[in-house]
């Protein structure tokens, strides 16, 4: 399966005689959008020749892929269990239920069938600690285990799958990266002249760490200054260029990934970051799911809300 791409016309792209493309991997699936789509995609093949009846992975209140892992998943049949970072969201409101039911993305995973299992967030750090999968493998049984952000060989050979042969006219591929599965998989199926710029969406040096277990090149570079203060952190700023873009584009933009991304891109067009006549693809990499929670988060912070 492939996605189309869509040129982005933009006055400042005209000026500054810069093309830019998006990817609309988020137009895959409805519900296993972008590169969740990709990453799962081997992963689900794998369990299920193994033998396994059981995917357990690892994720956040408002994580795609937990999303995607349920609904992938009970498309598949298998059972699905998500070990949710916040033991918090286990608690109970007084006649209306638990605070996780009123979480969009968990709602979403429970109507497909995961069951969830929350914990703190000093236990969810252990979630590579061997005695702690023990520890899981003891509580659930036997399981395909999963990484957070679904990041592994499988995940990335998928990800090699984002680009088409058509795609070698363009002089950057842009990615957003969490885990950097993502990227790992673009930078591997690249042309020689081509590079991947990688917009993060958290802080820390440990990402370079992670994209060289999987990328077999270095034909990328990761582009530091746009992640808004880290994961999912949202600003007025950001908030008011996603609305922007999509009024000006009809193109909607996720506030954790692909919105920062694209801002990014087109802060550096008008930085002159880019030459004459630079050609730009950039992945949409899906994530739309986790707008209504995000919403929820910006109303009692008085901030404005992101339209779709």
């Amino acid at each position: 399966m492939t996605s189309d791409n869509q040129e982005v016309l933009l006055p400042i792209l005209s000026e500054k005689r810069v093309s830019l493309y998006i990817k609309r991997e988020d137009l895959l699936h409805p519900f296993i959008s972008g590169n969740k789509f990709r990453k799962l995609k081997y992963n689900l093949i794998a369990a299920t020749e193994a033998g396994h009846d059981t995917v357990l992975t690892f994720g956040g209140a408002y994580s795609n892929h937990i999303a995607a892992t349920a609904y992938a998943g009970n498309e598949k049949g298998l059972r699905t269990i998500g070990i949710i970072r916040g033991e918090e969201l286990a608690k109970i409101y007084p006649g209306t239920g638990m605070v996780w039911e009123t979480n969009p993305t968990l709602k979403f995973a429970h109507e497909n069938g995961m069951e969830f299992k929350f914990v703190t967030r000093e236990v969810y750090r252990n979630k590579t600690n061997t005695a702690f999968l023990a520890a899981l493998t003891a509580e659930f049984g036997s399981h395909y285990l999963l990484p957070e952000g679904g990041t592994n060989l499988a995940a990335v050979h998928g990800c090699e799958e984002i680009l088409t042969a058509g795609d070698a006219q363009f002089n950057f591929i842009c990615s957003s990266v969490g885990t950097g599965g993502t990227l790992a998989g673009i930078s591997n199926s690249i042309q020689e002249k081509q590079v991947v710029l990688g917009f993060p969406a958290l802080r820390g040096d440990f990402l370079k760490q992670d994209i060289r277990k999987f990328a077999i090149n270095e034909n990328w570079k990761l582009v530091s200054d746009y992640d808004f203060g880290g994961y999912a952190k949202m600003t007025k700023e950001l908030i008011l260029f996603i609305n922007n873009f999509k009024a000006e584009t009809g193109i909607p933009l996720d506030p954790v990934y692909t919105g920062k991304m694209f801002f990014g891109i087109l802060d550096m067009v008008r930085k002159n970051q880019f030459k004459l006549g630079t050609s730009i693809l950039a992945i949409h990499s899906g994530g739309l799911q986790g707008v209504a929670g995000m919403n929820q988060k910006l109303k009692k912070k008085n901030l404005p809300l992101l339209e779709l």
